[in-house]
């Protein structure tokens, strides 16, 4: 626990509680959570569910229904072969899994491969297993893309696993395809798997291509799994669902682990999540729509307040540069709550190359970002 301090997350609630007390109104645009419900057949699915008696019993194992499931979704949404049997296994949402998973296939010592910035549990994860983080700097002039070619050849050879995520969370930034033709060839060349998040495939706002998934490119089953998740896309995120999908040996290895720690995930949420990936999916539509709406709100009401923002291709989150005039994103967060009542969240806690920069979630109506942009106009600090 010595490798570990309180989150940013928590260090954030307790300054909006602060200012709170003193009757002070917070708008709240740091951490991601959805505030978009999950769409009405999936809740009477849960409800349904939930009425049953029999469902208070251990789960154990997951549902073949969920796996039967999930396997025609990832081959309707991103044509994606699965085997239900062995190449799928539930997640207590994304966190949980990436908290856990390197437990399964790291050793103390082994080199673990952590964008910078990152969302905090990819490193987290590697740090709870013993492992060695060596960060990729995302840069803004190469588009927040993994630099393969500026990785040490003695790193890549001494790494047992690597973290992926697009859109990526923070920076909102997306991949092309060739990006994932040269994620493989490397993830090959040193024996190295590739764990990819792609819980914002659904959010991308400005291409008339769909996200796709790394599992869909030749060769991504033989060096790695994706988890994906129901959080922002259905509006489950309180109920904790994810998913570890793609090569059988990775996924197992976590399935078993999993069976020593937890009894499964309760049996109604499990229903509910059979009716996401199966029912009506015009949800996925008006809540990418939702997000993409709030996206320019915010840039666009913003940038009459004097901030300048890059609109997000992709993702809940806005990544703004901060004023030249702070050295520091977490002294602009404390300003900017201090005097503009807004809460954000400072580049920094997702690691050395976010200084500079905030996170800002698309977690408030659009008045409410209409609300935010005027009092940091107001505010004078731009």
């Amino acid at each position: 626990m010595d490798m570990f301090g309180e989150s940013v997350f928590t260090v954030l609630a307790k300054m909006k509680q602060e200012k709170e007390k003193k009757g002070e109104r917070v708008i709240d645009l740091s951490i991601g959570t959805p505030n978009i419900p999950p769409a009405p057949h999936i809740i009477d699915a849960l409800v349904d569910a939930a009425s049953d008696k029999g469902n208070y019993v251990y789960a154990i194992k997951d549902l073949d229904e969920l796996h039967h499931a999930v396997a025609q979704w990832y081959q309707r949404r991103y044509h994606v072969t699965l085997n239900p049997d062995r190449e799928i296994v539930s997640l207590l949402g994304s966190q949980e899994g990436l908290a856990h998973i390197c437990l399964s296939v790291v050793d103390p010592g082994d080199v673990v491969l952590v964008p910078d910035p990152c969302y905090p549990v990819f490193g987290d994860g590697p740090k709870i297993a013993g492992a060695r983080l060596v960060y990729m700097p995302l840069k803004k002039e190469n588009n927040y893309l993994i630099d393969f070619d500026a990785i040490r050849e003695e790193d890549a050879r001494k790494a047992k696993l690597m973290v992926v995520s697009y859109p990526n969370n923070p920076t909102a930034a997306t991949a092309p395809s060739w990006f994932y033709e040269k994620l493989i060839a490397f993830a090959r060349k040193y024996d190295i798997i590739v764990l990819h998040d792609n819980a914002y495939s659904e959010l991308i706002f400005d291409s008339d291509e769909q996200g796709g998934s790394f599992l869909a490119y030749p060769g991504a089953k033989e060096v790695g799994v994706e988890f994906n998740s129901l959080s922002k896309t259905y509006g489950l995120a309180g109920a904790r669902i994810g998913f570890c999908l793609g090569n059988q040996q990775v996924v197992e290895h976590l399935a078993t682990l999993k069976s020593n720690m937890d009894y499964g995930m309760f049996l109604p949420i499990q229903r509910a999540a059979v009716a996401a990936v199966t029912g009506d999916q015009e949800c996925v539509r008006r809540t990418r729509e939702a997000y993409r709406r709030r996206r320019d709100r915010l840039c666009d009401s913003m940038a009459k307040a004097g901030w300048h923002m890059d609109r997000s291709p992709a993702t809940m989150f806005v990544w703004a540069q901060i004023p030249d005039t702070y050295t520091s994103s977490m002294e602009f967060v404390k300003d900017l709550l201090e005097r503009a009542g807004v809460m954000v969240t400072p580049g920094s806690a997702f690691g050395p190359s976010g200084e500079g920069y905030v996170r800002i979630a698309l977690v408030q109506e659009e008045e409410v970002i209409d609300a935010a942009a005027e009092a940091v106009k107001k505010s004078g600090i731009f």
